[in-house]
């Protein structure tokens, strides 16, 4: 079992990506502290994604483990939603969807994401506030 496993919610990230950083940023400000939160490449992150037999490197989703399970791309994204402030739980009922359908969606975005909202050079650095939030 993962050393991660004992957390109740951790999204584990592409530190990388301005859009999955913006993502990252919305849901602290919206989660009433539900979620910590990991980059993809730190040494632990690529240790989970090595147990998980993801791609090290070119990263096609981003990681939801809660209460010992692990939830990706539109599943993990909708669990997520589902535990903000606001209107944002109502997105869970396109879980209805088929998960291909859901996913196909997903994947398109996650391939544009670069494009659409830059790369950073370094992975992100938790600022003072949000150290107790990272793992």
């Amino acid at each position: 079992m993962h050393e991660w496993a004992a957390l109740e919610r951790v999204i584990v990230f592409d530190g990388m990506c301005n859009w999955c950083n913006a993502w990252v940023n919305f849901t602290m400000a919206r989660d009433r502290g539900h979620f910590r939160f990991a980059t993809l490449q730190s040494d632990k992150g690529q240790a989970l994604l090595s147990l998980l037999e993801l791609p090290l490197q070119n990263f096609e989703t981003f990681l939801l483990l809660e209460r010992g399970h692990v939830f990706t791309k539109s599943t993990a994204a909708l669990r997520i939603a589902r535990q903000l402030s606001g209107g944002w739980p109502l997105l869970y009922g396109f879980i209805l969807m088929p998960r291909w359908l859901r996913d196909m969606l997903y994947d398109c975005v996650a391939r544009h994401r670069y494009r659409l909202m830059g790369k950073s050079e370094r992975c992100r650095i938790p600022t003072a506030e949000e150290r107790s939030r990272f793992v």
